[in-house]
């Protein structure tokens, strides 16, 4: 018996991609006024939310690979919106830290930002929006037990 692919229109993947498009464009309009890109944009968040990180956790809860790290957090450092430095205990380890140009710019996009969740959370309804994150965390790899 012969598998037969789902209809792109109900592919998860093809979904998934569409759906992430859908929800970028807001966010990289924002983006064009502050010269960031998304995962410097999202480098900068994570810093923000839970303060200095070792460079693996970052990428990690950045959602990036370690190699696009290294070369972002290199760009965002020349630019003074992050610090860097070696751990005092394991000189091969690495901190990043948000700095205050970094911090500025959180804090100037916050509401922005808040507003473009909102819409989606408003068009989604708050049970769907919850339930669509839920749904979307058991599918992370880094989730799975």
């Amino acid at each position: 018996m012969k598998n037969e692919l789902p209809s792109t229109s109900r592919s998860l993947p093809i979904a998934l991609i569409r759906a992430r498009e859908g929800v970028m464009a807001p966010i990289r309009d924002m983006l064009s006024a502050t010269g960031l890109t998304e995962q410097q944009w999202r480098v900068l968040r994570v810093l923000a939310e839970f303060g200095p990180l070792d460079s693996s956790t970052l990428a990690d809860r950045a959602s990036l690979l370690f190699p696009s790290l290294t070369r972002i957090v290199s760009a965002m450092a020349k630019r003074n919106l992050i610090t860097q430095t070696r751990d005092s205990t394991d000189r091969r380890r690495q901190i990043i830290e948000i700095a205050e140009a970094g911090q500025t710019l959180i804090d100037e996009y916050a509401d922005e930002a808040a507003q473009i969740a909102g819409s989606f959370r408003a068009r989604l309804g708050d049970e769907n929006y919850e339930q669509l994150l839920d749904l979307l965390a058991m599918l992370d790899p880094a989730q799975r037990d």
